[in-house]
């Protein structure tokens, strides 16, 4: 009797710590080496957007992205959103216009802004500093220019 009433709490005690050192080990495996699908997942999730349209609606970008499909080497599609390869022909457009030195990588980065501004401030009535800061003015500007455009 007294070896029955030991060897079950001794089964039950071995019995939790057979689940719980099974559960660890899933754990473990589960953290050490997730599977592809929740990788990709993560890696979609962390991917920064690359539209920055200044202000720009759909249909004033659609009018830009069509100019710079014409006259700058644009391949992307006219869907007003301005992403790398809009902002890589308007980088290709201020090189030329307004002495855009960096590189033609569709960032839209201070000096994008920059050689924007000077151009803006040339011929579509931008007021503010050559800042490389798109405040208002800057967009306000960049907004004429769009629907300038035909």
């Amino acid at each position: 009797m007294r070896s029955m009433t030991f060897t079950k709490p001794l089964v039950a005690l071995v019995a939790v710590a057979g689940i719980g050192a099974g559960s660890l080990v899933t754990a473990g495996t589960a953290v050490a080496a997730p599977s592809g699908k929740q990788q990709a997942v993560a890696s979609e999730s962390v991917a920064p957007l690359a539209v920055v349209n200044l202000g720009l609606t759909s249909a004033e970008a659609q009018k830009l992205q069509r100019w710079l499909k014409t006259y700058f080497g644009y391949t992307g599609a006219i869907d007003g959103q301005m992403g790398t390869e809009s902002w890589k022909a308007l980088q290709r457009f201020l090189r030329q216009s307004s002495g855009y030195t960096d590189a033609i990588d569709g960032i839209v980065g201070p000096n994008t802004v920059k050689a924007l501004q000077r151009w803006l401030k040339s011929a579509w009535g931008y007021t503010g500093a050559i800042d490389g800061i798109a405040g208002s003015g800057t967009q306000a500007a960049f907004k004429r220019f769009a629907n300038g455009l035909s």
